[in-house]
């Protein structure tokens, strides 16, 4: 006589993910751990919501919108200090000058670092 199947209604659909090396040592330690097959340890953990996932807080358009711009502005601020740079060294600008606006690069990166964390 053949024993009852665990799942009726069959196992046809097949889930797979991928982990650094690290997560995959301590996926497979929580395995043994249990006792269970990894697929059975998937679905008892899984399926039984015996998990505790905390989801990112959802970014608002508005800083979006904020990170979009300081994306551009760092690559602009990035063009200037190079172009500084290659002109200061070709002897085309004042080292007081070539100071001046390193300067004022270093404080508006560090002005739009300090304003993000004040956008929801």
């Amino acid at each position: 006589m053949a024993r009852p199947r665990k799942h009726p209604e069959g196992l046809n659909r097949t889930v797979s993910f991928k982990l650094s090396e690290v997560d995959y040592l301590n996926y497979t330690t929580k395995v043994k751990a249990s006792g269970l097959p990894n697929s059975d340890f998937f679905r008892e953990v899984v399926l039984t919501n015996k998990t505790q996932i905390t989801a990112k807080p959802q970014k608002s358009e508005d800083r979006k919108r904020l990170v979009f711009l300081f994306d551009k502005t760092s690559n602009n601020l990035n063009q200037l200090a190079h172009r500084a740079n290659a002109d200061y060294l070709a002897g085309r600008l004042s080292e007081a000058v070539y100071e001046q606006l390193l300067l004022e690069l270093e404080n508006i990166g560090r002005y739009l670092e300090a304003t993000l964390p004040n956008v929801n």
